[in-house]
């Protein structure tokens, strides 16, 4: 009998036992391959010593203080460690404890903002569809992900309101780069229909991660999206919960983009799995008039900044600079992209292979392009079949949110170029069994001479 509340409460789930580098065992000793770094969060691997000495050190000293009774030296140095990673600009440190908090506090700073300067009337904030910025209900509102929506939607605020850089099936049937970045000028539409006097903040993923299977825009998007922000007055949030610190080869994902944030979320890979925290970053611009004012950001939660989770997110951080996992990301993603895109020639049903650095999504497809339907459960097939086979893989929204099937590839940033090789051959192995347990998806792109 178990009172643990799991995903789905009608599945049976193996029992971790332990975990190292990048593979997990359970308790019957199977060991696993984590092709998504759990949740696109484990970016170091599992067992890193330097990280878990790091928590025993700071845990004999003190794991926790109150953030309105103590700062921390450790908390102190990360806040400093983070603008350094940065780097082109002066950023703020709010500390909290997962992605969800993150957005959260970011969507709060931008409303402060305008309030500390007397323009309350600015404060909606609109975002994309086929986004997902968290679980929590002001979170939840920045999302544009149906299915998560779904059940909440009376509660819900209808901040999503722009299409998403979606080219793989553009919502206007254009192609890059005749298209203009179309996707990019409906921001600007909507801040019209809006009205720019009402909008605080545009918040975006800068690669679509859940809810899009690392769907990711065309050069010239953001520094399009940039100016409308800059041109109406609206401040641009970039959640870089799933990108962020190194996961696509860069340290933020923005920086593919010559673009700056004015608010910036982190999480996953911000404590790498060893511990949760994340952050929300204000730049200077954003955090003078706040100084200048109140001096009071109003959010804040039990365990934010506090020194256990701090002291390891900072040790994280010196890890992936001393191993130089953000270039490494960049080598090692190269490679298992062409090894996806070699595996994709082999299965009709897979349509498009996307991302960068070591976040990459498939999406799997019908007759051609079509979405696969919902009522196929493929998602879900393809996950079960690779877990059993002894393979990670996250699951992922696409087409049109409620249709569409996808998945994503996010191995810990310290995998080796020989591992690549093993996820690959277990993923064919996957997918030719998928193939064998769901004939209809073989069966209706065979009909449409796909492939």
């Amino acid at each position: 009998m178990t009172y643990l509340i799991k995903p789905h409460l009608h599945r049976t789930y193996p029992t971790v036992r332990s975990a190292k580098g990048i593979y997990v065992y359970d308790t019957d000793g199977k060991k696993y391959l984590d092709g998504c770094s759990g949740a696109v969060t484990a970016n170091l691997g599992h067992g890193v010593q330097e990280i878990i000495m790091a928590m025993n050190k700071q845990a004999e000293q003190v794991a926790f203080v109150y953030r309105s009774q103590f700062t921390s030296e450790v908390a102190e140095k990360l806040a400093e460690a983070l603008n350094k990673q940065i780097g082109y600009s002066t950023y703020w440190t709010f500390l909290v404890n997962s992605g969800s908090e993150a957005t959260e506090t970011a969507m709060k700073i931008a409303i402060q903002y305008w309030q500390e300067q007397g323009r309350k009337g600015k404060n909606k904030i609109l975002s994309r569809w086929l986004s997902y910025h968290g679980i929590t209900i002001g979170a939840l509102s920045l999302s544009g992900h149906p299915m998560r929506r779904a059940r909440f939607v009376p509660l819900l605020e209808d901040f999503p309101t722009v299409s998403p850089p979606y080219c793989f099936r553009c919502p206007y049937g254009l192609t890059y780069p005749s298209c203009q970045w179309r996707c990019a000028d409906e921001l600007e539409t909507a801040i019209i229909r809006t009205g720019a006097e009402h909008i605080a903040a545009f918040i975006a993923e800068p690669i679509i991660g859940a809810a899009g299977a690392a769907i990711t825009p065309p050069d010239g998007y953001y520094e399009r999206i940039y100016d409308i922000c800059r041109r109406y007055d609206i401040l641009f949030i970039a959640d870089e919960v799933m990108t962020g610190l190194g996961r696509t080869g860069k340290i933020m994902g923005l920086d593919h983009w010559n673009v700056q944030a004015d608010i910036i979320a982190l999480g996953k890979g911000l404590g790498a799995g060893y511990t949760p925290i994340a952050a929300t970053l204000a730049s200077q611009r954003v955090m003078e008039p706040i100084i200048n004012g109140s001096g009071v950001i109003m959010s804040g939660h039990t365990l934010s900044a506090n020194p256990l989770s701090a002291s390891v997110a900072l040790a994280v951080l010196k890890y992936i600079e001393q191993h130089h996992l953000v270039q490494r990301a960049h080598e090692i993603g190269t490679y298992l992209f062409m090894k996806l895109r070699n595996l994709q020639k082999q299965f009709a049903w897979i349509g498009d292979v996307r991302g960068k650095g070591l976040l990459l999504g498939i999406e799997f497809v019908v007759a051609g392009k079509e979405m696969v339907p919902s009522d196929l459960a493929f998602t879900d097939l393809v996950v079960t079949v690779a877990q059993q086979n002894g393979l990670l893989v996250y699951p992922a929204a696409a087409g049109n949110g409620k249709d569409g099937a996808a998945i994503i590839i996010a191995p810990p940033l310290t995998i080796e170029r020989s591992q690549v090789d093993e996820l690959i051959d277990l993923l064919e192995q996957t997918f030719r069994e998928v193939q064998r347990r769901c004939p209809v998806i073989l069966k209706r792109n065979d009909d449409n001479g796909s492939k």
